[in-house]
């Protein structure tokens, strides 16, 4: 919670209300006391209910500005995180950060009400009546002790896990739907997916039981707590000991005590899955993003030092005390086993990942303490698969660059024969994922957005051979040898025609340095 942003200006202005609205309530209370003994219709009355209706929308339009700031942070930061659980995170994204609504606008601003009012109608009943203010006194923590007590027994937080689990394993298998039918295995993953729906749906109607046995338990001990008080106070006011405005006075305010506590204790269910996909959208890790004190370099092919550098994943270590030191210009080729750490040692890099332990320095400055968004403006990255879009192939090649020189990128990169293959050019849409494009022609589109950052002075390549034919591996290899001159490369390869670019060979086993010569 305190990583929310502008939470304790909330609050201050929750709390704030909530002392106008007891005030409110207590003015309320005089008023109609007065007008139901005769005594005629109050000004404070007039004032207690315009300003409690004032009060109600006020709440309302606070909370709701803050929910929409607090989704907007939410939907950044999941977008930003290193997570690969893709099917996880749109659950969170969309489902989770929307359920986060009920507990900000609904169950925090009737917390801080029912700390507030409950307060200021006791004080006031002390005044007026005190063996009915010490009965509300003794009364009043039933309703948090029960309303803790059903709650235990409420399964939200299960059924947020059941619909995160739910939504990754969903998208896994539509992702993985071609390879299910080819193996025969597509029947079996709906059974999978049926039973974990299933799963979920039971969750709900448990947390939908424990929910109106909550209700039920907190309006009888609210019913029967102000019963405790109405029934003396009706024979006392029946044997003269008590006068007719003093009567009505305590009976409008003991509802009042209650009333707060009811309300949190019903929309705490409600506000349940929400507060547990709060929590797990601000535990999940982020990015490191620049901040005011962000520091920039100078443009051009950087230096880069990897120092002790480790990273570990779940308790295991991708990268183990890595030291490396690429010159300025230069370009090394990363080369070993799959799951050595090549891959892993690029994202730290690009600033997908943050060491463990270790730093990485980019002439002689600390990665971290650069400005995120320059640096990656100096960078030009080839993956393994690179991401295409559902727009033009134009638009793809020149992705984050509406400027760039698309054809002469697309020269560069052999992808000009491809565009005059299609119907509308470069104008062409390649649908989701680039399905009207083959893996060889994606692999152009990736590097021929490299060749658009003509001003990126440092070259990640990862794979980009991998999976292509000879023929159109060396069509990759040449567009690569134009995107590399004046530039530090760090190239990922298996192949010897991609090691073959590069001066020196990096060899990594288990995470470590293994061995480093000259190519």
């Amino acid at each position: 919670m305190p990583a929310l942003p502008g939470l304790r200006r909330y609050l201050g202005f929750l709390s704030f209300l909530g002392v106008l609205s007891a005030s409110a309530v207590l003015l309320q209370a005089e008023g109609l006391a007065t007008l139901l003994t005769g005594g005629g219709l109050s000004v404070f009355l007039v004032v207690a209910v315009a300003s409690r209706v004032a009060l109600t929308w006020g709440h309302g339009v606070l909370s709701g500005r803050f929910a929409a700031s607090v989704r907007d942070g939410l939907r950044r930061r999941l977008l930003g995180s290193s997570s690969d659980r893709a099917g996880v995170v749109a659950t969170q994204i969309t489902r989770g950060v929307d359920a986060t609504d009920s507990y900000l606008t609904g169950y925090l601003p009737s917390l801080v009400v029912s700390v507030v009012v409950p307060v200021a109608v006791v004080v006031r009943l002390f005044t007026t009546d005190l063996v009915s203010a010490l009965v509300v006194v003794v009364t009043l923590p039933l309703i948090p002790v029960f309303a803790i007590l059903v709650g235990k027994h409420s399964k939200a937080s299960v059924q947020w896990r059941l619909l995160t689990k739910l939504g990754g394993h969903f998208l896994d298998v539509v992702r993985g739907l071609g390879t299910l039918k080819v193996f025969g295995r597509a029947s079996a993953q709906a059974s999978t997916v049926r039973a974990m729906a299933s799963a979920h749906a039971d969750a709900t109607l448990k947390t939908l039981r424990v929910a109106f046995l909550s209700s039920l338990v907190l309006e009888l001990v609210a019913t029967l707590s102000v019963a405790l008080v109405a029934v003396p106070i009706g024979f006392r006011l029946l044997s003269g000991g008590l006068d007719a405005r003093t009567a009505l006075l305590v009976l409008i305010l003991t509802p009042e005590a209650y009333l707060p506590l009811r309300a949190a204790g019903a929309k705490f269910h409600a506000a349940a899955e929400g507060l547990t996909a709060l929590r797990e959208a601000l535990a999940v890790p982020v990015i490191s993003s620049c901040t005011a004190a962000a520091r920039t370099r100078r443009r051009g092919a950087p230096s880069v030092v990897f120092d002790r550098v480790s990273v570990w994943y779940g308790g295991v270590p991708a990268l183990s005390e890595v030291d490396l030191s690429v010159a300025a210009g230069s370009r090394i080729a990363l080369v070993g086993p799959s799951g050595s750490g090549k891959s892993t040692l690029l994202a730290v890099l690009l600033g997908f990942v943050t060491p463990t332990s270790g730093r990485v320095l980019v002439d002689g400055v600390d990665l971290r303490s650069l400005d995120r968004a320059a640096w990656l403006a100096e960078v030009a990255w080839v993956p393994q698969r690179p991401t295409l879009f559902r727009e033009s192939l134009g638009a793809n090649v020149t992705l984050g660059l509406p400027s760039a020189d698309v054809r002469a990128a697309a020269r560069a990169a052999a992808l000009d024969s491809v565009a005059a293959g299609l119907p509308a050019g470069f104008d062409t849409q390649i649908g989701e994922l680039g399905e009207v494009l083959s893996a060889g022609q994606r692999q152009r589109v990736g590097l021929a957005r490299a060749l658009a950052r003509s001003s990126a002075g440092l070259v990640l390549l990862d794979e980009p051979t991998a999976r292509l034919d000879s023929r159109t591996e060396e069509a990759v290899l040449s567009a690569t040898r134009r995107l590399l001159p004046g530039r530090t490369a760090v190239l990922v390869a298996h192949r010897p025609a991609m090691v073959g670019l590069a001066e020196r060979v990096v060899e990594l086993r288990e995470g470590r340095v293994c061995t480093e010569v000259a190519a």
